[in-house]
């Protein structure tokens, strides 16, 4: 029988103005792009979220250094005690998102009948996750998908990126920033 998933619950408060900027980055390895916290301190997030395959705790150091950090732990992070699984909630005056994240979410561009049965249960509207090192948006099963790829080491000729959710009055956008570039990255 398999362990209980650890769940954690998280809120981050949008601006007065209703915006918000996070930076969403997965699979360090231990090893994040060495361009990655100039990168964070010009982009200035409210938060960080990282959706697992940490490595070394010293990463969550130093991201913390730029803004707060909510992170699940991904099949890397045996000894972690960090949730499986975590809700965050984007609050303003007038308006909430939910995001679910797990390291583990998606088959290919496809979302796990398990995780999408979650993410509903626990009323999210995106669900955010790592573990493949492929970016990726899209949408499956009624929910938005939003993989950041990989900061950490190259894995085949995947690019080095990390995902940016920008919160606006007027809606939500995800994008990909190339770390070798600081541009924003696109799939060729």
């Amino acid at each position: 029988m398999p362990a209980p998933l650890r769940k954690k619950t998280a809120t981050v408060k949008l601006r007065e103005d209703g915006t918000l900027r996070l930076a969403v980055v997965a699979d360090t390895h231990s090893r994040p792009h060495a361009a990655i916290d100039a990168l964070l301190a010009e982009i200035a997030p409210d938060a960080i979220l990282h959706a697992g395959d940490i490595g070394d705790e010293e990463v969550i150091a130093g991201l913390a250094a730029t803004a707060p950090v909510h992170l699940v732990r991904g099949n890397i992070d045996t000894r972690a005690t960090h949730p499986d699984v975590m809700t965050i909630d984007l609050v303003g005056a007038d308006r909430k998102l939910r995001i679910f994240m797990t390291h583990i979410a998606v088959n290919g561009p496809r979302l796990r009948a398990d995780v999408a049965r979650m993410a509903r249960a626990e009323q999210a509207a995106l669900v955010v996750c790592g573990h493949s090192h492929v970016p990726f948006i899209g949408r499956d099963r009624e929910l938005a998908v939003f993989n950041p790829g990989s900061i950490g080491p190259r894995r085949f000729a995947l690019p080095i990126v990390f995902g940016l959710i920008t919160v606006a009055p007027d809606g939500v956008s995800l994008a990909h920033i190339d770390c070798e570039t600081g541009q924003r990255w696109l799939p060729p």
